[in-house]
Formats: C-alpha cells, sequence, structure tokens
C-alpha cells in the first residue's frame, strides 16, 4: 500500500503543478483510473478538462488522443477502419483515436447515439471489435467523457445504460480568486503542460491497480455501502436506484481510495468520500420531484446523513 500511495502523491504533485487548487478531483480521478475506470466530467467550458486529461497522461507517460464529438461523427472515426491498400491489393487496419491510452471525449453527449455506442465495448472490456477482429487495447486505459450542463442544443443526452458505463460522475468548478491569480501567474511564460514531465511508469500504474484489489475491506463497511445503495431503490423521490454495478463501483473505489491514503483496509469514511461521484449519475429523479428542486446529489447527501457509519474493531482495521 505504500507504493501504491507513494506513486499516487507523484502523479497529484505532478498535476498540481499545471491545475490550481483541485486536490479533491486530482484524487478522484486516481481512484477511477486505479479502479480500471473511467470519468464523465460534466462542467461549463474553461475550467481545466482537457488539462486535466492531459497533465494525467504527461504524468505517467501514456499516449493522449483527443476526440472532439460532433453530430456528424462515425463510428469509424472511434474505432478505425479497413482501409484498402491498392500496392498489396488488402485491406489495413488503421487504428482509431481510442487505441490510445487515455481517450478524452470531448462534448461526448454532441455525439449521435451511435457513435456514442462505439465507445461502449472499449469502456465495458478494454477491446475494440471492427469488421470481425477484435483489438486488444493497451493498459492502462482510461476514457475521460465531457459534458456541457449549461448548452443543451443540438445534444444528445446519454442514456442511463452508457452513463452507468462511467465508474464516477464529477465537476471541476471554478477556482477561487487566489487560485485563478496563481494561474495566471503560472501562465505567465508559456503553459506549464509543456514542461510537464512523466513521473512514473504506465507499469507503475498497471501495477497499482492489481494491488488495489488486495485492500481489505471488512464485513460492515460491506453492508455499509450495500445500506446506501439499497436506500437509494426505495427512495421517494427516485423513480431509478443505483443499480449492481453502482455497489461493484463502491466496492472499487473504496479500495482505491483507501490504497491512496496508503492504508491496507476500507473505512467507511472512504466511502462516503466516494459515493456522490460514484452515485448521482445512476439515479433518476421523478418529475415531480424536479420540479420541487429536488436533486440526485441532494438526494445522496441525505442518504449518507441518515445510515449510520459503522465503527470498526482494532483486528478489522488492521488484517
Amino acid at each position: 500500500m505504500a507504493e501504491i500511495a507513494t506513486t499516487a502523491k507523484k502523479i497529484i504533485a505532478n498535476v498540481e503543478n499545471v491545475i490550481v487548487g483541485k486536490r479533491s478531483q486530482i484524487v478522484l480521478s486516481l481512484v477511477s483510473w486505479f479502479c480500471e475506470g473511467h470519468i464523465l466530467l460534466e462542467d461549463v467550458p474553461g475550467v481545466a478538462k482537457t488539462v486535466l486529461a492531459r497533465a494525467l497522461s504527461a504524468s505517467v507517460g501514456c499516449s493522449f488522443k483527443r476526440i472532439q464529438c460532433t453530430p456528424d461523427l462515425l463510428p469509424t472515426d472511434v474505432t478505425g477502419a479497413s482501409i484498402f491498400n491498392p500496392k498489396t491489393t488488402d485491406f489495413e487496419f488503421r487504428a482509431g483515436p481510442i487505441f490510445a491510452q487515455i481517450v478524452l471525449a470531448d462534448e461526448i453527449n454532441r455525439a449521435t447515439p451511435r457513435t456514442q455506442s462505439a465507445l461502449l465495448e472499449a469502456m465495458a472490456e478494454g477491446r475494440v471489435t471492427v469488421d470481425g477482429t477484435t483489438h486488444e487495447l493497451e493498459r492502462p486505459f482510461l476514457v475521460i467523457g465531457t459534458q456541457n450542463p449549461v448548452d443543451h442544443e443540438g445534444t444528445f443526452p446519454l442514456p442511463e445504460a452508457q452513463l452507468d458505463r462511467f465508474l464516477m460522475r464529477f465537476s471541476l468548478g471554478y477556482p477561487s480568486m487566489e487560485q485563478e491569480l496563481k494561474m495566471l501567474e503560472m501562465l505567465e511564460r508559456g503553459h506549464p503542460l509543456d514542461r510537464l514531465e512523466s513521473v512514473v511508469t504506465a507499469a507503475d500504474l498497471v501495477a497499482a491497480q492489481r494491488a488495489v484489489r488486495e485492500v481489505h475491506v471488512d464485513a460492515k463497511v460491506r453492508s455499509y455501502l450495500m445500506q446506501l445503495v439499497h436506500e437509494t431503490r426505495t427512495h421517494d423521490d427516485l423513480s431509478l436506484g443505483a443499480s449492481p454495478r453502482a455497489s461493484l463501483a463502491l466496492f472499487r473505489t473504496g479500495q482505491a481510495m483507501a490504497s491512496i491514503l496508503g492504508r491496507n483496509f476500507v473505512q467507511p469514511d472512504d466511502i462516503k468520500r466516494v459515493a456522490p461521484a460514484v452515485l448521482t449519475h445512476r439515479l433518476i429523479v421523478r418529475p415531480e420531484s424536479r420540479l420541487r428542486k429536488v436533486t440526485a446529489g441532494a438526494i445522496v447527501e441525505e442518504i449518507l446523513g441518515e445510515i449510520p457509519i459503522p465503527t470498526l474493531a482494532v483486528e478489522a482495521r488492521v488484517s
């Protein structure tokens, strides 16, 4: 666990050379990456969503590709296609941007549902099938999708099944005045991203992904996270609660959060820290509740406040 914590600290410190005042969001990004999950960033333009993705790839020395989603984007523009070579009189596969280790799907809701679905197999199984041939994607593999929550004209909202594929959804938000002043100072003579170097290797990150699964989760913590999930399924303001995939997501992200903090066991507070980012995008609020300004985030906070936090025995914490 000490090695995972050291890896995480190196990446966090490196990314903070570029992004100011967003420690919690950077930690959530690493939690998702360590769980082999994917991230949906929902925020207004200009708050460093793309910079975060590029900084993560530069810190680990991973390949990076950006897909600018538009209504005329085709599935083959994402996955690649077989091109006829007249010299060899044969078809050759030309890989698309999905074959990078970090893929930024910018404004993913502007792509058509057909193109959005081209990401599903890659996100769920780490492979892509084109013309009947399956291609394995290089690990570590991470998809970061972005959405603008303000401008909905000409967009195709992600269906619940595809939202559920994203391990986490969160926002970066505006910086404070002090943070923005520091940002202006950093950018005065050039972008610090251009000088960012890798601090760990891709192999280090893959090793961390394997090690995270060894983090101990006590039976009381398992029961606690299951209570959170099941409470969403019976809540009066929700027409759709969290799926079993959400239970597994809470389990895995709790392990990753504990390992980043240098522990080999999960505490209930680890689950509380990741629950809003894991659960809110998997819930559907009833129309009549939306009229009363009830949000999925507020419901998750309400559930977190109502369910008692279990106390772990000493042997559970050190096992």
